[in-house]
């Protein structure tokens, strides 16, 4: 097998045993990005030779080698930091965020800045799926999951505020992994909503994405690839808008259901409570008012050079009154604390991560209907591939868990893929 076409944990493996070395893991990276690269764009900044000085010195630790893609919202001191906008063109950060430096500290070799759409909010950049260039990868993590799939490197940085991990990993078929918020520390990251921002990671294997956060945060994440003592018990809900699930994501959460049956799972339907619909309502809120927050200095001194679209979101969020802002944050809280209670007695629950396959055309990432809600309530996100949709592109699902279970719901969705056979 090509080096780049191993996943973290393999790549790792052979690194460590002296079969494979983190410069012929890079090279094997680096041509593969040459040769696709061009079509895919997934990379805002790529210089091989400064890869290839990484790759050279790259420190000892559980990702010694490994070539790691960092979303462009992420500061880098060795490289352009232009949060996907181009007021910020060129900005070269003096330090690394905390995420990139807990990546190095643990061996990881940056290869390059992904695309982000604009300040990670709606705009988007020019990567295409790869599964079809046609068609969106999703965002706003739109590079970091098209380099995954594409197999230009193993792991990357993604960040969500709605399902900006999730979703574009899902389009892509990849798994996305949002863990629960502030499970990896945000400095220098150019944070939009201070309440729902957070930081992730995209691979090839849900032990991948278990690896490379145990290896940054120095939490135990247990072994996903390791076999538990029993079947889960999940809640199956197609959300808040069970309205926009696209018949072949319909038809596939059934499928993934029947088969976790079979596998032993019980699988009952989960009805969301009043607190959790109101909170999915005033997500929008809660975000674009947090995000103009964010982006005060932006609109006040360098309007011109945003979006429409943003500036539309924008002008919308400072109309509001700052009573929608309380209610939005009073109906987060409430629904934190209702949905431990509301999921007791369950290990997971299982939804879209998506409302179909990926949107044609490059000028819309889609939709995050199957995801805010989610990212609302903290706790950890998990989508794996499920299968392809009627135009070949990739459908996943995803778990969902309570703040704090993140080892749990990593372990239960490798059980699922095992399930799905």
């Amino acid at each position: 097998m090509e080096p780049n076409r191993l996943t973290a944990t393999e790549a790792a493996r052979a690194i460590a045993a002296g079969r494979l070395s983190p410069a012929d893991l890079m090279e094997a990276c680096l041509a593969r990005a040459a040769s696709r690269e061009p079509a895919v764009n997934a990379f805002v900044h790529l210089d091989p030779a400064q890869a290839r000085r990484g790759a050279a010195k790259a420190r000892p630790g559980p990702l010694h080698g490994i070539p790691f893609g960092v979303k462009d919202v992420l500061d880098t001191a060795d490289m352009p930091t232009g949060y996907g906008s181009p007021i910020w063109a060129g900005w070269r950060p003096r330090g690394d965020s905390a995420a990139v430096a807990a990546a190095r500290a643990a061996g990881a070799v940056i290869m390059g800045k992904t695309v982000t759409t604009e300040f990670a909010t709606r705009h988007p950049g020019a990567t295409a799926n790869p599964h079809n260039l046609a068609h969106t990868p999703g965002g706003s993590s739109s590079g970091s999951a098209a380099a995954v799939a594409d197999f230009m490197l193993p792991l990357a940085f993604g960040t969500q505020t709605a399902g900006s991990i999730v979703r574009p990993a899902a389009y892509c078929g990849v798994v996305g992994y949002k863990p629960t918020y502030g499970a990896l520390h945000r400095a220098g990251m150019k944070v939009m909503s201070e309440s729902l921002d957070t930081i992730g990671v995209m691979a090839r294997s849900v032990a991948d994405c278990a690896l490379a956060m145990a290896a940054m945060t120095g939490r135990t994440l247990g072994d996903p690839e390791a076999k538990p003592g029993r079947a889960p018990r999940l809640g199956l809900t197609l959300g808040q808008e069970p309205g926009k699930a696209a018949p072949e994501t319909v038809a596939l959460l059934r499928r993934v259901a029947d088969q976790a049956r079979k596998a032993g799972a019980e699988v009952v339907d989960f009805t969301l409570p009043p607190e959790l619909l109101k909170a999915a309502e005033t997500h929008p809120a809660l975000m674009n008012m947090e995000t103009a927050q964010s982006l005060a200095w932006e609109l006040n001194e360098a309007r011109a050079q945003l979006s429409p679209v943003l500036l539309d979101r924008m002008d919308w969020a400072r109309s509001q009154p700052m009573a929608a802002f309380r209610e939005a944050r009073l109906a987060q809280s409430a629904a934190k604390l209702c949905f431990a209670r509301a999921t007791e007695g369950l290990d997971a629950l299982l939804t879209p991560s998506a409302p179909g396959e990926a949107p044609e055309g490059l000028g819309w990432t889609g939709d995050a209907t199957f995801n805010l809600l989610w990212t609302t309530l903290w706790g950890p996100n998990v989508t794996v591939p499920a299968g392809t949709g009627p135009k070949g592109l990739p459908l996943g699902v995803q778990l969902v868990g309570r703040i704090g279970e993140d080892a749990a719901v990593l372990g239960w969705a490798r059980w699922l893929q095992a399930a799905m056979g």
